[in-house]
């Protein structure tokens, strides 16, 4: 199993007790290292670094920090991934959340940063990682008329956008909200598994209430997933990890 997308980073207090239980459990997880208001990523580059290898790093900027406007802080993160660009795996988390953006300036301070970190994405030839809320038709649309690689993640917006993403070639997080979000089922229900990453956005989204999720909880997803496809559990996991590896070029 392969979490595609989680914060590992956020565990400071006990990070090595579930780094150390997930590296029993799963093949590899995808850290994305996001700039977001205190979290920068050059302190969580520094506290993951011993575990690479098994965690897999992206870096980017998150819109939740973009609406900020902020373009000395994007200067300083644009230079942590210049730096690191031969240890990384994409550019992300980026995008658009118009849920938090409390008006139009802000807005298009989102815009203008996913446009710079796109930019740089196909710059230095790598995929994205796309955060996008209550605005992911307009990131899509970014998205193509850039001729970026897209990860959609934690996908929440229409089956027929869903379907669209997947014909273009990008791909879609599923996360272990399938447990108890109806769109993101209905997304794994109408999406063809091919399309398909799993992901447990950790230490978010959790499927047992009151408890932090953790990286180990994306066999929720591909649980609900086999159960909604009427598949087998390990052909599941065989065809969502592939698209992992193949999206990131992992070497697991």
């Amino acid at each position: 199993m392969i979490d595609a997308h989680a914060h590992l980073e956020f565990y400071k207090k006990n990070l090595s007790e579930i780094i150390e239980k997930c590296m029993i459990e799963l093949k590899a997880v995808v850290d994305s290292i996001t700039e977001y208001r205190k979290i920068h990523v050059w302190k969580s580059w520094e506290l993951l670094r011993p575990y690479f290898g098994f965690i897999f790093p992206t870096l980017g900027y998150h819109p939740n920090e973009a609406r900020r406007g902020n373009w000395e802080k994007v200067e300083r993160v644009e230079n942590f991934i210049w730096e690191h660009m031969e240890e990384i795996v994409a550019v992300g988390e980026i995008g658009l959340d118009y849920h938090y953006a409390e008006n139009e300036r802000q807005r298009e301070n989102q815009r203008e940063i996913f446009r710079h970190f796109l930019e740089l994405a196909l710059q230095i030839d790598l995929p994205v990682v796309i955060h996008a809320r209550e605005a992911e038709k307009e990131a899509f649309e970014l998205v193509q008329r850039m001729g970026a690689r897209a990860y959609f993640h934690s996908f929440s917006g229409s089956v027929e956008l869903a379907r669209e993403i997947g014909e273009n070639g990008h791909r879609i997080g599923i996360n272990t909200g399938i447990v108890f979000i109806p769109e993101m089922r209905a997304t794994a229900e109408a999406l063809e598994i091919e399309n398909m990453l799993v992901e447990t956005d950790a230490p978010y989204m959790s499927p047992v209430k009151g408890q932090r999720n953790t990286p180990c909880n994306v066999k929720v997803v591909l649980e609900e997933i086999a159960r909604i496809k009427g598949m087998e559990f390990r052909y599941v996991e065989e065809i969502t990890e592939r698209n992992t590896t193949e999206f990131f070029t992992l070497r697991v």
